[in-house]
């Protein structure tokens, strides 16, 4: 284990757009009486399956940050899935907002592993990714729902988690993620995620035998990864919100480069 400084579905194909080789796709795929929207990106000059990728949103909802961190997997020759864990593709202009259709998601776990599976499905059938090749990430709530994700038991080679919640009232079993890689990038500062919720995380890892790294960025808050956080926390006089390049740089640089290795 390593760490730094601490320590079932319809597709429907909405639109289709290219820039030179990227492709995109928006996706509308259904999860029992929810119609869910996603957005799907790829390189279209790679021939042959490749390894996909999901993404899961911030507590705002599937926005322009995902689709753009897709993109990225793309550029990299993956191709990335950002999921709608809300329905209807609902996003949250306001804190309030955002905290109730997070913790209305994550009411029922059933519910959230079922939209996270459909979209995962979503992703396997596409006609360019091996289906034996499948990761994740997450931001905030996302890396939360990554992390829920794995200890229920969905198989993901790689699980990212940027921010993300540690705590947990389910945690893994025993040994049950031995073969899992786990990378989580976390904020020293961030007062959401506190240093024992890391310590707990770890020994939770640990237990279950996963692949675990965790990286504490020092003077670095909540959202670390998004350009956007420093200004939200200004609106919203959050001051735990900030945006910390050189943390999103080379948490990103180090999670796709394991990406990179491991397929």
């Amino acid at each position: 284990m390593k760490y730094l400084q601490l320590l079932f579905v319809s597709i429907s194909l909405l639109s289709f757009t290219s820039n030179a080789a990227l492709k995109t796709e928006e996706v509308s795929y259904q999860n029992d009486s929810v119609n869910m929207k996603g957005f799907i990106a790829y390189d279209d000059s790679i021939s042959g399956k490749r390894p996909g990728v999901i993404i899961v949103h911030e507590w705002w909802g599937h926005t322009d940050y995902t689709r753009d961190r897709a993109k990225m997997l793309a550029k990299l020759g993956f191709t990335a899935i950002s999921l709608d864990m809300y329905g209807d593709g609902k996003t949250a202009n306001h804190p309030k907002d955002a905290k109730g259709f997070a913790m209305e998601a994550k009411q029922n776990m059933d519910v959230a592993q079922a939209r996270f599976e459909a979209g995962m499905s979503v992703l396997k059938n596409h006609s360019t990714v091996n289906p034996d090749q499948i990761s994740a990430l997450g931001y905030c709530f996302g890396g939360g729902i990554v992390l829920d994700m794995i200890r229920r038991g969905v198989e993901l080679d790689l699980a990212g988690v940027f921010h993300g919640g540690l705590k947990t009232k389910s945690p893994a079993e025993p040994g049950s993620l031995s073969g899992t890689k786990v990378m989580v990038f976390n904020g020293a500062d961030d007062q959401s995620i506190k240093l024992e919720h890391v310590q707990n995380f770890i020994g939770e890892m640990a237990n279950a035998k996963a692949d675990l790294t965790v990286v504490n960025y020092p003077d670095t808050v909540h959202a670390f990864t998004n350009p956007e956080a420093t200004d939200l926390g200004k609106k919203f006089n959050f001051g735990n919100l900030r945006y910390n390049p050189e943390a999103d740089h080379d948490s990103w640089s180090k999670f796709t480069n394991s990406l990179s290795e491991l397929y």
